[in-house]
């Protein structure tokens, strides 16, 4: 099945320009493309990260069941054989969808400035870009909290944002970063400041939206340790910290056409969720799941499934990105009924703290290009003057 899927073509011919284009850019690699589809048909572009299961998926479905005419749809993605099998799943459904992929990995500084470029190249505009891509490496969890959680007052906050159950052991990237806070945060913060030409234009709106979380706590989140090296709550921080730089974006960015939002997508099983808990039995799930549609019947945050935890994704999605609030979180909830809405809640957070994260991010920025410009100076060095 994975094979028979039709696949969005295009013709490339590769060239290499040492020539920036932006001041600060010599390093792209530069490609004449042409596709099967004109700029000119492009009413609406939207890129999703993370797009191969769970919210990601969800969203781009309920897209496609809204607009299909003139939309162009691109799901990047890490692995390409999930992005694939994604990419069918939504075509058996809509047919006439023009729906492409991207492999990017936000992980990877080099694979994330490729990804920009290819992005670049394919599209004159960008109209919603949706900074949904997360992880959540090696999570401890505390089975004694849960169970004491369980049958305690706590149970909803506990279920709603990990609090008292949920640590975990972050890792350095083969780019010296840490691998939370670069995928979470850092790649994204990259990849916006990569594809300004398309979300920055004169005479119309362009929006960023990020799936951020329940579980951003300002507690967990240290201007000075921004990449969250000396603690034990890399996620929270990284969430809240999306939720910072959401606000400092909007300030740098709205005069020129280009919006942040931020979305609380609630309790969603994806493989996130299943995989807090790597080592319970299936059959716990199962007898867990009760439990869960019985506490949605006294919460709205439980939405249990991607489709009803992509609700507010979708709901940004219809709206005037300059009538939304810059300090507000838009929370898909879920009634006892199973009725879904969006409801915006004030974030915890500050003008001060987001500007000072923006210029600790640029100056990070600033420094990875050097880094980068400095390795393939010495890469092409040891090539030799005689090498392609």
């Amino acid at each position: 099945a994975l094979l028979q899927c039709p696949i969005t073509t295009w013709r490339r011919s590769e060239e290499y320009d040492s020539t920036s284009r932006t001041g600060h850019r010599s390093f792209e690699r530069k490609f004449a493309v042409r596709f099967q589809f004109g700029p000119e048909k492009m009413n609406k572009v939207v890129l999703v990260t993370g797009a191969n299961s769970g919210i990601g998926l969800a969203l781009c479905e309920r897209i496609l069941s809204q607009d299909t005419e003139g939309l162009q749809l691109c799901l990047a993605c890490r692995n390409m054989r999930r992005a694939q099998a994604a990419r069918c799943a939504l075509l058996s459904s809509h047919p006439a969808a023009q729906v492409a992929l991207l492999q990017m990995d936000t992980s990877s500084i080099s694979s994330v400035l490729a990804a920009a470029q290819e992005v670049k190249l394919r599209y004159n505009r960008l109209d919603y870009l949706y900074l949904n891509a997360g992880i959540m490496p090696n999570p401890q969890f505390d089975v004694k909290g849960f169970f004491k959680g369980l049958f305690s007052s706590h149970i909803i906050t506990m279920f709603a944002t990990g609090e008292g159950i949920l640590t975990q052991k972050d890792c350095v990237t083969p780019d010296g970063l840490q691998q939370v806070f670069e995928t979470n945060l850092f790649g994204h913060f990259l990849l916006i400041r990569e594809l300004e030409p398309l979300l920055c234009h004169a005479g119309r709106t362009s929006q960023l939206i990020w799936t951020s979380s329940s579980n951003a706590h300002r507690s967990a989140f240290k201007l000075e340790d921004m990449q969250h090296q000396r603690g034990t709550q890399p996620y929270s921080s990284s969430k809240y910290a999306s939720d910072l730089l959401s606000l400092a974006l909007n300030t740098h960015y709205n005069k020129q056409g280009l919006y942040s939002s931020v979305i609380c997508p609630g309790f969603v099983m994806t493989n996130l969720t299943y995989s807090i808990l790597p080592s319970f039995p299936a059959f716990l799930w199962t007898l867990l799941m009760p439990v869960f549609w019985l506490i949605r019947m006294f919460t709205n945050t439980f939405t249990l499934t991607p489709y009803n935890g992509a609700e507010a994704l979708f709901w940004l999605f219809k709206q005037k990105p300059e009538s939304l609030d810059p300090q507000a979180k838009y929370h898909s909830l879920t009634s006892g009924l199973g009725n879904n809405y969006t409801q915006p809640r004030k974030m915890d957070i500050d003008l001060e703290t987001s500007d000072a994260l923006y210029e600790k991010l640029w100056q990070l920025e600033s420094e990875v290009r050097k880094k980068l410009k400095e390795k393939q100076k010495v890469c092409r060095s040891s090539a030799g003057p005689g090498s392609s």
